[in-house]
């Protein structure tokens, strides 16, 4: 498993360079909240880690994803990630299609991360199990599930251990690899382990429990050492 770390700002990335991956987003503005291009390019510089960037938690605008995609892949994210926050399939098969051509045609090394939220029914939107296939058909590179309500409550909440196994095996035989974030807490790894997704995604882990405060340099390599 690689680890992911979700800093906010420039400062808490440099703090957060031990971790796998660079997320950049901007949790004020939700789940998946993105951030400023320059803010982006600017990770990216000093960075010597892949560098991923959020682009939102998008309702049905297949036009907006993907000029943002196509944005966060030229500021110069290696991974681009979007949420599917609406319902039905034939929609997702289109913003997905969109997001997956505005990178790949440029950038075809770059990845494309397609979200979809463990607290779906309370959301209103998308299962990750619908999402997938989808997703596969499309080009995409992974397939990820988040909590989309930020209130503490973990994806273990709504998905136990067995179906987010099932979630990442069904990713494999799809050609898909699996993203897997949400509210994770250290108590949560072994069970990570055990389900092995290709990523684990966090932010509150490695705040102290707080994804409002700031990332600690310390608990991404706790978290490191407890994954390898």
């Amino acid at each position: 498993m690689q680890l992911l770390v979700s800093p906010s700002s420039i400062t808490e990335a440099k703090d957060s360079t031990a971790a796998d991956i660079i997320d950049v987003k901007k949790p004020s503005e939700g789940s998946l909240g993105a951030n400023f291009p320059w803010v982006i390019r600017e990770i990216k510089s000093f960075s010597h880690k892949p560098v991923s960037a959020a682009i939102g938690d998008f309702d049905f605008r297949p036009g907006g994803a993907s000029l943002a995609a196509y944005g966060a892949a030229c500021a110069g994210a290696d991974y681009v990630k979007i949420g599917l926050a609406f319902e039905g399939t034939e929609q997702a098969r289109e913003v997905i299609s969109a997001v997956v051509r505005a990178v790949k045609e440029e950038f075809p090394k770059k990845f494309v991360v397609i979200a979809a939220y463990s607290d779906y029914k309370r959301m209103h939107s998308i299962s990750p199990f619908d999402m997938a296939p989808i997703a596969a058909e499309c080009g995409a590179d992974f397939a990820m599930v988040d909590t989309g309500i930020k209130d503490r409550q973990s994806t273990f909440a709504f998905m136990d251990e067995k179906t987010l196994r099932s979630f990442t095996e069904t990713n494999k035989d799809l050609g898909l690899g699996t993203a897997l974030a949400g509210s994770l807490k250290f108590e949560d790894i072994d069970a990570l382990k055990r389900i092995n997704p290709e990523i684990i995604g966090v932010r509150g882990m490695v705040c102290g429990g707080d994804r409002n405060a700031t990332v600690r340099e310390d608990l991404i390599k706790t978290a490191l050492a407890m994954i390898r």
